[in-house]
């Protein structure tokens, strides 16, 4: 017999999941901007996607840091751009077109998306 798993989301990462689906495939956008649209802190949306038990469809690997540097995902931010979850975030956003460095920096700025409707 297998157990299920219950999933508890709060009503912020609620918020935050409603907004990371507004951004479209092959944009990106960072932190700040999220939290701006949330009347948040870039670290308290950073929480949020690190608990996200939707990813990949709710696409939290679309959200970087402001200076164009791919960040962390699921948690890993320590050793971005490198790692095995970053490396993941990286695999994802290459096959929507979104390509960054060998140093993790976004290559092409008009990728960046900031059109959230709250």
């Amino acid at each position: 017999m297998s157990a299920t798993k219950t999933v508890t989301v709060t009503d912020y990462q609620t918020r935050v999941y409603t907004l990371l689906q507004q951004i479209p495939e092959g944009k990106i956008a960072s932190y700040a901007s999220l939290a701006r649209a949330l009347g948040s802190s870039p670290r308290a949306v950073g929480g949020a996607l690190r608990r996200n038990p939707f990813a990949p469809s709710v696409p939290c690997h679309r959200v970087i840091a402001a200076s164009g540097f791919v960040g962390g995902f699921l948690g890993d931010w320590q050793k971005a751009p490198s790692g095995v979850n970053c490396e993941k975030k990286l695999g994802l956003l290459k096959e929507e077109g979104v390509v960054f460095d060998t140093k993790g920096m976004l290559v092409d700025r008009t990728q960046w998306w900031d059109g959230f409707v709250t």
